[in-house]
């Protein structure tokens, strides 16, 4: 089996697990998990992080849309490296430390460096920004996450002008991630982005959500968040970030080059080779509402891709 072919298709999926993730109920996060685990026998995982203090809101990143139940971002994941079942991701991650965790920032740039936790927070205080967030499996959540943009960390590094794209890179250990002992996919989870796609204020390392530490199944301690782009560009765990003169390889374009291109911007007009995209179901709704260009942010970043073809690049 390839790891396309372990991708449940939207439409079963959403059938077999309408409760949660279909939104037919309007109560509290707890009433939800408690009436799913009863249908489905899914354990829902309550996940405790750390709080974070002294976030700011700034306006103009935030959508005005109804959040995500926590209850859902952190009990429906896909993060291979641990499991390629949705449902069990937070389990099989409990218990993930990142205690000593480093993030290598190197390659063309004039000063490259390895910044601990503390560094990254010293980089600039984290900001709450609530998005929509968009998987290429036509599924979508709104998510308050708290991070800051990825251009502060790298203009600490000072790009060289060779300098035309970012590769990213998650940690490699099998013993701690236990599904990189699997051929899920090829190991580590790289992923990349184009100079100016990173340097946009929108792409942020993210830190936290919902006002708390990153639990270990969204990512932490520290991830990518591209709003404008399909979910799997969102590299979790990150440990390494690279400046190059050319487009680097990335996981899901080296598995599967015809499905997952390198910019993955959400785009309507550009169906799935076996889903459509133009249409979403938003987890906590009923029924299916229309995708936007550029996930709603095109007024923010369309003029990056003027000019292209966004068939061809897509």
């Amino acid at each position: 089996m390839t790891a396309r072919d372990e991708i449940t298709p939207p439409e079963v999926y959403f059938n077999r697990r309408q409760l949660l993730r279909g939104g037919i109920l309007a109560g509290s996060a707890a009433a939800t998990a408690l009436l799913y685990r009863k249908l489905n026998g899914v354990e829902i995982v309550e996940t405790k992080t750390a709080a974070l203090t002294g976030l700011k809101k700034p306006a103009e990143y935030t959508v005005n849309e109804a959040m995500t139940p926590l209850a859902s971002i952190t009990n429906y994941n896909n993060f291979y490296e641990f499991t390629t079942n949705k449902d069990g991701v937070a389990a099989a991650s409990a218990g993930f430390q990142t205690a000593g965790w480093k993030v290598a920032v190197e390659g063309l740039a004039h000063k490259p460096q390895v910044f601990d936790l503390d560094d990254l927070r010293r980089i600039s205080p984290p900001e709450e920004r609530v998005y929509r967030m968009r998987c290429v499996e036509a599924w979508s959540m709104v998510i308050p996450w708290a991070g800051f943009s990825l251009s502060k960390l790298l203009e600490r590094v000072q790009p060289m002008s060779g300098a035309k794209y970012v590769a990213f890179e998650t940690l490699h250990d099998p013993a701690r991630m236990p599904g990189q002992k699997t051929n899920a996919l090829t190991w580590p989870y790289v992923e990349g982005l184009r100079m100016d796609e990173a340097m946009h204020p929108l792409a942020i390392l993210a830190t936290g959500l919902y006002g708390r530490e990153l639990p270990p199944q969204d990512g932490a301690p520290v991830r990518l968040v591209v709003p404008w782009k399909y979910g799997f560009k969102g590299i979790k765990s990150i440990v390494k970030i690279s400046l190059v003169a050319d487009q680097p390889p990335t996981s899901w374009n080296r598995e599967a080059s015809g499905e997952y291109g390198f910019y993955a911007n959400v785009n309507p007009d550009h169906p799935h080779p076996r889903w459509s995209q133009a249409t979403e179901q938003r987890i906590g709704e009923s029924g299916r509402r229309k995708t936007l260009m550029f996930n709603g942010y095109g007024e923010q970043v369309a003029s990056l891709y003027a000019g292209m073809d966004l068939h061809a690049y897509f």
